[in-house]
């Protein structure tokens, strides 16, 4: 992807979680405007009537907000969002991050496009389900409200579970809770969601969760995460080993290269090393995605 960012990298939005969270509270004073609802139904992305001509829906969607309706909620949970979004934009850079959410919006209008299809196959076939009506356009009209940034926004969290796994977050503002144990539930919660709409027939939501999850799961194997399991990096790491001698007191085992950053300097902090630079660098959680790579 580094040959990419440096053609495409000065086209990143800056701030991006702060344009869906813009996005959000557009989508909440429609929805609790009087007339709001009739032009959310206008903006939903509904494959059917964008292969009619309402195009401009391939994009008014991600206005679309998720079905939370208490107020005090819907504060805490665009807090929250906004957090962990621009902490993931800054460790990550604007180019990844735009690329994650992007590759995430691409991969929901093609799990809606994928459900029509499935739809119309159905209808064709005569297998209706308890979700169908037999219908395609009310089918559809209903089903659009399935794919919005929620599930956009669950794999943002995926993916600051999987890169800061140790921080601790208050969950129901009482109990600490690391975020990898938050990442696992949500993760296996989603997972289980999937599955049981794919066996009621909910097929709409069973396509948009799947686009969620398939978001995480790509850039977390592309960003090396089976790297350990390669031949070249088991025998460095071996080496790296056998090079290793026992630490004397006072003498720190890990190192940033960019800020110089060592485990005395913070006990939960992570270093790893990176695969694409020429040689031993080890970086800081907080540096490992944004360094320049040694050639």
């Amino acid at each position: 992807m580094s040959n990419f960012e440096k053609k495409f990298g000065k086209y990143a939005i800056k701030n991006l979680t702060l344009v869906l969270i813009i996005c959000y509270i557009i989508g909440y004073i429609l929805r609790f405007a009087p007339i709001g609802t009739g032009i959310l139904n206008m903006l939903t992305l509904n494959p059917h009537l964008i292969l009619r001509g309402q195009i401009w829906r391939i994009v008014t969607w991600i206005l679309i907000p998720p079905t939370e309706s208490n107020l005090f909620f819907v504060l805490i949970m665009l807090y929250f969002y906004y957090s962990i979004g621009t902490t993931m934009e800054r460790v990550w850079g604007e180019y990844k991050y735009n690329l994650y959410i992007f590759t995430g919006l691409l991969l929901m209008i093609i799990a809606a496009f994928l459900s029509y299809a499935f739809v119309l196959f159905e209808l064709k076939m005569g297998m209706n389900t308890p979700y169908m009506t037999g219908d395609v356009g009310f089918e559809m009209q209903l089903a659009a409200f399935s794919f919005s940034t929620y599930y956009i926004n669950m794999s943002i969290l995926l993916a600051f579970a999987a890169t800061f796994p140790d921080n601790v977050v208050l969950f129901m503002f009482i109990i600490p809770l690391k975020m990898k144990w938050l990442g696992i539930v949500y993760g296996g919660w989603l997972a289980f969601e999937a599955i049981s709409a794919f066996v009621n027939g909910n097929i709409y939501l069973f396509f948009a969760i799947t686009a969620s999850l398939l978001t995480f799961a790509i850039f977390w194997f592309s960003g090396g995460r089976l790297m350990h399991l390669r031949p070249k990096e088991v025998k460095r790491r071996n080496d790296f080993k056998r090079s290793v001698k026992i630490t004397p007191p006072g003498i720190t085992k890990h190192k940033c290269a960019v800020c110089g950053k060592t485990e005395s300097d913070d006990p939960t902090m992570e270093f790893r090393f990176c695969s694409k630079c020429n040689g031993n660098y080890e970086y800081c959680q907080e540096h490992l995605f944004t360094h320049t790579h040694v050639k």
